[in-house]
């Protein structure tokens, strides 16, 4: 059976349930592992409870289930190796009415297969066990949000520091009670804080288990061959970093192993950077993957600037621009080729300045500008922009400088489009060989300007989504972000100025024309 899915929350420990005095919880048979964790309570009288349980299960029963001659056969044996094989981690029986005493043929199963048997006092109802376990989850949740609060807190005050890199990596390893290193593009150690591995943690008589995963299974054969359990360390978070640096579109942006009793997670920093951020330490805390992926995105914008020195080439552009230069003329001091103008909004309102730099770390490119309910990214031509978590965004087609604003108009367009069909990105239409290149562009401009003449731009901006959308009013209010009221008055309105019938499929076909044509 595969490894149990787990919930997100805190796991609770077997002993802090059994430290509950006003539970009176009594472990009578298995080992008593002081990391044994579960992850609910669930009560099942079934005589095969593994269809219902899905994995880190405290398991209770009053034994309702159990016949009278159970003891004299195969019966315990089939019932607890049932919960094992379905990932259960302890059996809680309850006392009275069904059972004076816990069968002692249950007990020795328990021994057996190695499940921890609590005997649940008459007094003690299982929906008070599910309580307490839920109480102590709780308790374990407000914690760790806690914990992972203040890292976060941490992190982005060391970011601000000088040496920006290095601070954010002790702290990182301080937080995690490890090691944190930052591999270059090429795969050497770039930078590294904390505590070095030396491969002798608590999980470290279990490796051979661990052995099974790629990077661990090589572990162990270094070991075998003589090295030390630090170098193996190393070596496998290493070849682990190798693993997540960009080599292509199906490559991961994170991973976990585990070699020689040590946990380790690589990052992938940014797009395209080749920076690499990797873990190791002792054990594995609920809240620190994230605690990492937040460091993970602090040294992604910190690498960014370090790697090419973009942050200088910005302020020289920026300050050429105010001085008068054209765009065309400080294009290259941002890079070359052409560019994508991105226009994103935030799934939750309003978006801060971190939330926008963010964005702008995972669309590779820190050229952001924040407005108040729409961030524009401004991003080369050669990184294809993709769907966010959280996010909903339109693209440009390709342009240069001389051509961003209008990339700019087509980008908000995009974004109003993907609104309206609720698309978590769209994409402005490339263009084709087509009727209209017939025509040439000065002539199809005039006409456009000729027909629109008499629509002011918010009436020329409603037909055109209303058009794009074939007619939906609910989509094109839901675009506008006005009242479906608003956009009938504004349709009429535009009949009425332009004198035509706007259900003819010709006249909706050459207003399209026009306001295509109008907007270059």
């Amino acid at each position: 059976m595969p490894d149990p899915a787990v919930p997100p929350t805190p796991p609770v420990a077997l002993s802090a349930l059994l430290a509950r005095e006003d539970l009176g919880l009594r472990q009578i048979a298995g080992p008593k592992d002081t990391n044994t964790v579960i992850h609910w309570a669930h009560t099942s009288e079934m005589a095969d409870p593994y269809p219902y349980l899905l994995g880190g299960e405290l398991l209770l029963s009053a034994g309702v289930h159990i016949p009278e001659a159970a003891g004299s056969g195969t019966y315990f044996d089939d019932y607890v190796s049932r919960i094992v094989a379905a990932g259960g981690a302890a059996l809680g029986f309850g006392l009275a009415p069904v059972h004076d005493t816990v069968p002692r043929a249950l007990v020795e199963a328990c021994d057996t297969y190695g499940l921890p048997l609590l005997e649940v006092p008459p007094q003690t109802t299982f929906s008070g066990v599910a309580r307490a376990v839920w109480q102590l989850m709780a308790q374990a949740r407000h914690a760790e949000l806690r914990r992972v609060t203040e890292a976060q807190q941490s992190l982005a005050a060391a970011a601000s520091r000088p040496d920006p890199v290095r601070a954010v990596l002790r702290q990182l390893a301080q937080r995690i009670g490890g090691w944190a290193v930052l591999y270059g593009p090429e795969g050497a150690e770039s930078a590294s804080a904390g505590r070095a591995p030396d491969g002798q943690g608590p999980e470290a008589a279990s490796a051979g288990r661990a052995a099974e995963a790629t990077a661990a299974g090589r572990a162990a054969e270094i070991a075998a061959a003589g090295r030390e359990p630090g170098d193996v360390v190393r070596g496998a978070l290493a070849e682990l970093a190798a693993v997540v640096r960009p080599s292509g579109p199906g490559t991961p942006t994170s991973a976990t192993d585990t070699a020689a009793g040590t946990h380790l997670a690589a990052y992938a920093l940014g797009a395209g950077q080749g920076f690499v951020l990797g873990v190791a330490a002792p054990h594995r805390d609920t809240g620190d993957h994230t605690i990492a992926s937040v460091a993970a995105v602090l040294l992604s914008l910190l690498t960014g600037e370090h790697q090419s020195g973009s942050g200088a080439a910005r302020s020289s552009a920026l300050v050429r621009l105010l001085l008068g230069a054209e765009p065309e003329a400080v294009a290259p001091l941002l890079g070359s080729g052409g560019w994508l103008v991105v226009h994103g909004s935030p799934d939750a309102q309003p978006c801060d300045p971190v939330a926008a730099a963010a964005l702008g770390a995972a669309l590779g490119s820190p050229l952001v500008d924040l407005a108040r309910d729409v961030v524009r990214v401004l991003v080369p031509a050669d990184r294809e922009p993709a769907p966010q978590p959280g996010w909903t965004l339109g693209v440009s087609a390709p342009a240069t400088a001389r051509d961003w604003p209008a990339a700019d108009t087509q980008a908000a367009r995009a974004l109003s489009r993907a609104r309206a069909t609720r698309a978590p990105l769209h994409r402005h239409g490339t263009h084709r060989p087509a009727l209209t290149d017939l025509l040439s562009p000065g002539e199809a401009e005039a006409h456009a300007r000729a027909l629109l003449a008499p629509l002011t731009p918010p009436l020329a901006e409603t037909l055109r989504t209303w058009l794009s959308l074939h007619g939906s009013w609910d989509r094109t209010a839901v675009a506008l972000a006005v009242h479906r009221n608003t956009v009938r008055q504004r349709i009429a309105r535009c009949a009425a100025l332009l004198g035509t019938d706007l259900d003819d499929p010709d006249v909706r076909m050459e207003l399209w024309f026009a306001l295509r044509h109008g907007e270059r």
